[in-house]
């Protein structure tokens, strides 16, 4: 039986892609001028991954109006964001989102057979439709994804409005003391997870070994965790939703 979107958007070692699929967000110019206008990364580094990780689980978790309103509430947040309306714009934020978890849980858990790559592709068109994106535009299988991932890439550049946007990510200055003690195990795996051009444009350091070594272990200890653990944040942020915190 095929794997679904609920079957692993809970997991969350998916949450090591996020840097990645935010910087690969921001290289996209439309995207990137709204978030370095309106985004506070600075002041405020855990609010983008909190609002996303709440979309997120609550669009897949949670009841059909709970989804709805997740929705509207980001929605309405982004309303004075230029292009936030924009279906290719968003189009392209759901496919990171879709491309970074894929690429994560086939490296702690080996490639996806063609069955399950082509099932998850298919349920995260849920990602983008449910902010408004057509349905038409989600690409219909892998074939059709790879290629539009392709012509997308190659179209990136890093401008000065998302290198600043990437400083600010990846060198907190804020935040919680633990948020800023993981930040270099953090640019690690970001810069390990980028392909290379990308990673050059963004001016990210890497060390091949260290990368390696980390993926190592993780291979090995995450998928023993126990799944109440592996699936903390999910119940966290659904629960807060539920909560109105």
């Amino acid at each position: 039986m095929p794997l679904h979107i609920q079957d692993v958007s809970a997991d969350a070692i998916l949450l090591a892609g996020g840097a990645r699929a935010i910087l690969l967000q921001i290289a996209n110019p439309g995207v990137g001028a709204g978030v370095a206008e309106h985004s506070d990364f600075a002041n405020r580094p855990l609010d983008r991954l909190r609002g996303t990780l709440t979309y997120l689980y609550v669009t897949v978790y949670g009841t059909p109006d709970e989804a709805k309103a997740v929705a509207r509430r980001v929605g309405a947040a982004h309303q004075p964001v230029p292009g936030a309306n924009d279906a290719e714009l968003q189009l392209w934020v759901a496919a990171t989102l879709y491309e970074t978890a894929m690429r994560v849980r086939e490296l702690v858990y080996g490639p996806l057979d063609d069955s399950d790559a082509e099932s998850l592709l298919a349920d995260y068109a849920v990602v983008g439709t449910a902010l408004g994106v057509p349905r038409a535009l989600w690409p219909a299988d892998r074939a059709a994804f790879d290629a539009y991932w392709s012509r997308c890439v190659d179209e990136l550049a890093v401008d000065a409005a998302a290198a600043h946007v990437a400083r600010e990510l990846l060198h907190p200055r804020r935040g919680p003391l633990w948020l800023r003690l993981a930040m270099p195990t953090v640019r690690t795996v970001t810069a390990g997870l980028l392909d290379q051009p990308l990673r050059s444009a963004y001016g990210l350091p890497f060390v091949e070994r260290r990368y390696q070594r980390l993926v190592r272990i993780v291979r090995f200890v995450y998928p023993r965790l126990p799944r109440w653990v592996r699936h903390a944040p999910q119940r966290h942020y659904l629960k807060a939703f539920r909560l109105g915190r």
